[in-house]
């Protein structure tokens, strides 16, 4: 149906059909199922692989499983708009056709029947991305279990997302100060350390981590070593070890309270097993 609502009938609405796109069409059309095969596979926005380095990019287990039900999220939103939308030209294609059966102006019919052939295209062109997204939903379906297999968990708890935000913070505030400290100097820039003050975090101590840590890679690669990434990440979780306190000590001195539990979504199935 694709290919067919692509290709046919192009040649008769040229004025002036030359032997050589005439040749085109016949080439297009000829190939074009085997073309259409392979596009659908990729009638999606992201391959799996951005999704879960280049798009789901939080440095923290709990925040890339709130990540990933967020792409879980506004994917079956998506879905739901377009399987109503779908629904919705189905009765529209249902009625032209009823009221092309009736019709008995030639130039009327003939507006029908374009009609019809559009609706038809749009229905197929959202059914390829319907598909596309429902592969990406599964995806994600699927990275949301393997976090929880890989932190242990049986499912995760909004009282757990927000004790884990502190060192989510604390974690990517360094990493971000790492990134500009590479292209400045070993010095961290002025927005990293406005984000280490609202943390409560001494933006000095924050330097001294910073500095200490380029030491060790720059020895390594004098040595003719080279630094891993890994090597980063446990940085990054002893950074989190020693200043995932400063946030609730600068709330607490600011007169907050950091996690009030009353406010907190309650888990029944978890209440009734305790």
């Amino acid at each position: 149906m694709g290919n067919e609502l692509i290709v046919k009938n192009i040649e008769t609405s040229l004025i002036d059909c030359k032997p050589e796109y005439r040749t085109m069409l016949e080439n297009i059309e000829e190939k074009m199922p085997e073309v259409q095969h392979a596009c659908s596979n990729f009638y999606k926005s992201h391959s799996q692989f951005m999704y879960v380095t280049l798009d789901v990019t939080a440095i923290s287990p709990i925040r890339s499983i709130k990540h990933s039900l967020a792409e879980v999220e506004r994917t079956k939103t998506a879905l739901q708009d377009a399987h109503i939308n779908m629904q919705k030209k189905v009765i529209k294609l249902k009625k032209k056709e009823r009221k092309l059966e009736k019709c008995k102006d030639d130039l009327d019919r003939k507006m029908l029947e374009v009609e019809i052939l559009e609706l038809r295209t749009h229905s197929t062109n959202a059914q390829n991305f319907v598909q596309g997204a429902i592969r990406k939903l599964n995806f994600f379906v699927n990275q949301y279990e393997s976090l929880l297999k890989h932190l242990g968990i049986t499912e995760v708890t909004e009282e757990m997302y927000e004790r884990e935000e502190a060192r989510y913070h604390v974690m990517t505030a360094m990493k971000q100060a790492l990134s500009a400290a590479r292209t400045k100097g070993g010095v961290i820039d002025e927005g990293n350390h406005i984000y280490f003050f609202d943390l409560g975090i001494n933006g000095a101590a924050a330097q001294v981590e910073l500095f200490n840590y380029l030491k060790i890679e720059n020895a390594m690669i004098a040595k003719g070593e080279e630094p891993s990434h890994e090597m980063t990440m446990q940085w990054l979780e002893k950074c989190a070890d020693k200043f995932e306190k400063d946030p609730q000590k600068f709330t607490v001195r600011r007169g907050f309270k950091i996690l009030d539990k009353q406010s907190l979504t309650n888990t029944p199935h978890l209440e009734a097993a305790e």
